[in-house]
């Protein structure tokens, strides 16, 4: 239940207090648990030992949470014993829950226009900012896939997003380039992982809170190299 929470976008505060919740609907008073971006530690009582997972990557699905969420209420209502539980989690975490790498640009594509509108842009620059916007995230997941490195991957995807979009400037496709530039690089912005890092300070767990600041800060400022390259050299 951790594992699929922390990989999938969920608070720490969260995750921690879900496993301990599920170790006291059966029993269990004195579970302790400790959660970080990158590890999960659990253990059923004090003398016990405790057990450490791993995780090495995380990704924003908000289904999978909702649906380990739901099992998590079942089991604290005594409607689902511990076994059928087990099973329940291990289909949601192989389920095939992510929206199709189609849906996913078209929604970026469409997303970086009405971004472009929402910045106060015209709508002459709505085309211009849907193109870079989706040539942008296509450079993003297929850089991830190819060598998965996530900063330099955000950097590569905001070089493009700028040089699309003053070159459609310079040709005189758009009226404002930077309510482009703006719009269009908004669907790489890491805005759940800047929430769940104050939320988590907010809530007391420094080290998540801060190593997710910490990453949120990293890529945007990748972003923000991208786009200040291409200023200078436009």
């Amino acid at each position: 239940m951790g594992k699929i929470m922390q990989q999938n976008g969920a608070e720490t505060y969260r995750v921690e207090d879900t496993m301990t919740r599920i170790a006291q609907s059966f029993g269990r008073d004195e579970s302790q648990s400790y959660v970080t971006p990158t590890g999960i530690m659990f253990t059923i009582s004090p003398g016990a030992h405790a057990k450490l997972v791993r995780v090495s990557a995380r990704e924003t699905n908000l289904e999978k949470v909702n649906l380990a969420n739901n099992v998590s209420r079942k089991i604290a209502s005594g409607e689902m014993s511990t076994h059928v539980a087990y099973k329940e989690l291990r289909k949601i975490e192989t389920s095939p829950t992510d929206y199709s790498m189609l849906m996913q640009i078209i929604s970026a594509t469409l997303a970086s226009g009405f971004f472009t509108i929402m910045f106060q842009g015209s709508w002459y620059d709505f085309l211009p900012a849907c193109l870079a916007g989706g040539l942008g995230f296509i450079a993003l997941i297929n850089f991830i896939r190819l060598f998965e490195i996530k900063f330099v991957a955000e950097f590569v995807a905001s070089l493009l997003i700028g040089f699309t979009a003053f070159s459609l400037f310079s040709f005189g496709i758009g009226k404002e380039v930077d309510k482009i530039v703006v719009g269009s690089i908004m669907p790489l912005v890491p805005g759940l992982l800047i929430t769940n890092a104050v939320r988590d300070l907010m809530a007391g767990h420094l080290i998540s809170g801060l190593a997710k600041g910490a990453e949120a800060f990293l890529t945007a400022f990748a972003i923000g190299a991208g786009i200040a390259v291409m200023f200078a050299l436009f």
